[in-house]
């Protein structure tokens, strides 16, 4: 046998590790164009599941990261909720709520992986959405005396409560399913389901919240709000109780006094249980997630906050079946990307010029019907 000298050796090993790493980093470079993050929300260990996403959309499982805390369990959409993770505006921080042990847990994010760094009691029961805006973080508590807290958000993604924060919702269990920052940060919104109210709260100073303005949603079947980035809030609407594809999407602006004002009520969605909605950055389109009818529909924002359906108003399908929840967009608001908690995948479609989408595929996440909740992406 040959013998090969030490020197050799290393050599050869220095050359195929730097061809390794060149490999990698010219794929980072060409290839990863973002990640996508969902919860597996598990009552025993709370886990945010990675994916690399590639510049065509694909997606590629990346890692799996323990939040410190418990999820409530469950079978299909056990949080009924939008937002239960979320990024932080600049896209450095991810939030996860851990409804199980009434916490909610901060990540550093380093593309698709992450590094847990702070975990905070939430002050409330059973904690199912976060939002913030600059150096401000609420969290929903949705169960017994339903709830939002705030927190202040330091450097590096330290979390601190605020004191006198607290601010209660319109009824105990009104099934608070969202919140959300108003793009300048002068409201926090809040939806509740068993009252289909929509409540508005004025941020003061010093990051604590005015008196609640409760507000009526016009149309039946209040679920999941989102603001585009003109300021309008939109409203996801499940239509009234037993109706077939009676969905709707509704438009509001936000009066000074916390008041809302209608622009677009109770627009078809031509969908069942349509609970969840995302705006692409660019403020172009919204779409809604109608998850008992495997669909995604699509509208177009106009300047005043109008609501105007894209084509045929549905403008993606899932596989039959699917139970598309919650959805995400990423940052450059050319791909979206569904929760489709009943065969334990992720929905990818690529977005059209015209707002339409093409269902480019799904993605392996975690078993079917096992409860997870929660998707974000960038």
């Amino acid at each position: 046998m040959q013998r090969v000298s030490g020197g050799v050796m290393l050599l050869v090993l220095t050359a195929s590790v730097l061809s390794s790493v060149s490999t990698q980093a010219q794929f980072a470079g060409s290839s990863e164009a973002g990640a996508v993050f969902v919860m597996n929300n598990s009552a025993h260990r709370n886990e945010v599941i990675s994916f690399t996403r590639a510049v065509d959309g694909s997606l590629q499982k990346a890692g799996t990261f323990a939040t410190g805390g418990r999820g409530s369990g469950g079978i299909t959409d056990p949080l009924e909720s939008q937002g239960s993770l979320t990024l932080s505006q600049d896209r450095s921080l991810l939030f996860a709520v851990n409804a199980g042990s009434g916490e909610l847990s901060v990540f550093r994010v380093h593309g698709s992986n992450l590094a847990l760094v702070d975990r905070k009691a939430t002050g409330g029961s059973e904690p199912n959405a976060v939002a913030q805006h600059g150096n401000l973080v609420y969290v929903l508590n949705v169960g017994g005396s339903s709830n939002v807290i705030g927190l202040a958000l330091h450097a590096g993604g330290q979390l601190k409560p605020i004191p006198n924060s607290i601010r209660f919702l319109t009824t105990n269990n009104s099934e608070g399913a969202s919140l959300a920052f108003s793009p300048d940060g002068r409201f926090l919104l809040v939806s509740e389901r068993a009252t289909n109210n929509i409540d508005v709260f004025s941020v003061r100073p010093d990051g604590t919240l005015a008196s609640i303005v409760v507000n009526s949603d016009l149309a039946p079947g209040t679920f999941a709000l989102t603001f585009a980035a003109n300021g309008a809030a939109l409203i996801s609407e499940t239509g009234p109780a037993g109706a077939s594809n009676a969905s709707t999407v509704s438009s509001y602006s936000v009066l000074a006094n916390g008041t809302l004002s209608p622009i677009t009520t109770g627009v078809p969605t031509l969908g069942n249980a349509n609970c969840w909605n995302a705006v692409t950055p660019n403020g172009r389109w919204a779409y809604v997630s109608n998850a008992g009818s495997s669909t995604i529909a699509g509208f177009s924002i106009g300047a005043s906050g109008a609501l105007t359906p894209i084509g045929a108003t549905v403008v993606g399908i899932n596989p039959s079946g699917s139970g598309n929840l919650d959805i995400a967009v990423s940052s450059d608001s050319k791909f979206l990307y569904s929760l489709n908690s009943e065969n334990g995948t992720i929905g990818v479609f690529g977005i059209q010029e015209d707002g339409t989408l093409l269902n480019v595929g799904q993605a392996e996440a975690i078993s079917a019907q096992m409860g997870f909740n929660g998707i974000a992406a960038f």
